[in-house]
This record gives C-alpha cells, structure tokens and sequence, in this order.
C-alpha cells in the first residue's frame, strides 16, 4: 500500500510542477511587470503636469531678475498660451516622454530589484527594509535610471526654452547638438544630475515606502486606498525635491547654456554665478514654489499608477494560473 502511494505522488508530482510556473519565468514576468507599470506611471505623470514642467525649466533657465516668483511663473505660462496656443503648453513633451517612459520603467524595476538584493543581503527577505537600506535602494534606482537615459533629458530641456523654429523635432535637437556643439554637449549637467538624483530618488522612495509601513503598522491594513497612496506619493514628491532643487537648477542652467548665452565649465562656477547675479533664495530657489505644486502631483501621480498597475496585473497573472 505504501508502494502503491509513493507510485500515485510520483506520478502527481510531475504534473503539478508542469503547471507551475518555475522561478526563471516568475522572475522575468516580475521584471516586465515592473517595466510597464513604471512605463506608464512616468508617462501618466509627466503628462499632467507638462504645462507647469515647461514654465519650470524656462524659468530656471532665466538668469535676469525679472522672473522671481510663482506668479510670475504662472503669467509666464498665460503668455505662452496667448503667444502660442494652448499645445504650446506641451511643447517637448514628446521629448519627455521618450526620457520619462524609458526613465521611469527603469527607476521603478530598478528600485524593486535593488529592495530584493538589499533584503537579501541584510537578511530582510520577504519584509520591509529598514531606513538605511530604503534610501539606497531609491538612490541606487535613481542613479541608474538617470545614467541611461540622460541625453534624453538634455534635449528635452533645449526643446523647452527654445521656439520651435529652432528644433523642430528630437532627432533635430540631437544632429543640431552634435554638429554645432559636439557630442560631450549632450552630457552637460550630468555631474549635477546625478548628485542631484540621490538625494532626490533616494528620499522619495524612503519617504513613500516609509508612509505605507506607518500605514500598514496602525491601520491594520496591508495596503493603502488609491487617495492614500497620491497623499503618501506627495509627500515623497515635496521633500524629495525640495532637498534636491538647487542642483536640478544648476543642471538645467548647464543643459541650456548653449542656447541662453551663458557658459557654464563647472557646477561650483555655474552656483558662484547664479548667486552672485540673482542672490542665493532667488537664484538657486528659482521656481520653488511652483514645483511644490508640481512635484507632489506628479510623484503622488507616479507612485499611486506605479502600484495600482502591480496590484492588476499580478490579480491577471493569477487568474490565469488558476485558469489553467
């Protein structure tokens, strides 16, 4: 009878595992879940604040004193749709979002594969890191993200500040840079951008992950609500860049000087410049305010259509397996 069993679980044994899904496969269906999800949370993001992301990096590309506040900021922007039209308000935005779709996909997967490397190495497979190892999963994220897609970011900023007799389209700004300004042009403003890049990714991403384990620790729910989530995302959003804004300043200085008349050789020299013409607060700080209206909706945005994605189509994936 005992040999009759062992011959019977011998024979299910096969079939079942036949039907599950082995860790390879596993592995690669939660890598290209994390792609489009964080593919689509760049996208959707970006796009509803695009308006508000042009007038920032026209307004930090202004070196006079003219343009100091967010009103202004915002006169700026009815302006441009007067002068303009109104899809003028999303010019380069087909720019950003050949960077943000390829950016945000790799942030996101990133972020996810470096929690799981992290947690293996300081022994926290399967449950929340702690602080430490949190910000460096978002700064590592961040960091690779930002490496990759860099020249991308360069070009959106040229289409921002420019007419569009200029560039008429991202292949342009790409040969228009290359012949008239070298290829090393399309690298201006890395420097800053990555060490920008780290504290900003890094607390974002500590911030978020923070708030949903003080959710889950006294709520008693494993998850946040939808609204929860965007609430939880603008926080990252505001502290991320609020730490951050300086050095994205200096960069988007360095990306347009070709364009704006300026030659920037160095972050120190471009941060000595801007404070001595337009003082510390006005000249580092230029458009603040407005990024705390867009930063946490977009971040809010970001992270909320990021997880949303995870949750449905980890609930297809299922029901699929279940199917078959």
């Amino acid at each position: 009878r005992a040999g009759q069993v062992d011959f019977q679980r011998q024979d299910v044994e096969p079939v079942i595992s036949a039907h599950l899904p082995s860790e390879g496969t596993q592995e690669k269906k939660k890598v290209l879940n994390s792609l489009m999800s964080g593919a689509l949370a760049g996208a959707v993001a970006k796009t509803a604040v695009a308006p508000l992301d042009r007038t920032k990096i026209m307004f930090q590309g202004k070196s006079c004193r003219l343009l100091q506040s967010s009103l202004e900021a915002y006169r700026l922007i009815y302006r441009t749709y007067l002068n303009e039209g109104f899809w003028s308000l999303w010019r380069g935005n087909s720019a950003t979002m050949v960077r943000v779709i390829p950016y945000a996909a790799i942030q996101f997967c990133a972020h996810e594969e470096y929690k799981q490397l992290l947690g293996s190495y300081y022994g926290f497979q399967g449950k929340a890191l702690t602080p430490f190892p949190r910000f460096i999963a978002g700064s590592l994220a961040g960091t690779t993200a930002a490496i990759l897609t860099y020249p991308l970011d360069m070009v959106r900023a040229r289409m921002a500040v420019t007419p569009k007799e200029m560039y008429s389209n991202i292949v342009h700004v790409f040969i228009r840079i290359s012949r008239e300004e070298g290829l090393k042009t399309l690298y201006r403003g890395f420097t800053p951008t990555i060490l920008g890049v780290i504290p900003y990714a890094g607390l974002s991403f500590f911030t978020y992950e923070t708030l949903k384990k003080l959710h889950a620790d006294h709520s008693g729910k494993s998850q946040p609500s939808p609204p929860e989530r965007l609430l939880f995302g603008a926080c990252a959003g505001l502290i991320g860049q609020s730490a951050s804004y300086p050095l994205d300043v200096v960069r988007r200085r360095m990306q347009t000087a070709g364009v704006m008349g300026h030659t920037y050789s160095s972050i120190l020299l471009t941060m000595q410049e801007i404070i001595r013409e337009e003082g510390l607060i006005r000249g580092l700080y230029k458009g603040l305010s407005m990024n705390w209206v867009k930063g946490p909706i977009a971040v809010g945005i970001s992270f909320t259509t990021f997880d949303l994605m995870q949750i449905l189509l980890r609930k297809l994936q299922h029901s699929t397996n279940v199917q078959r």
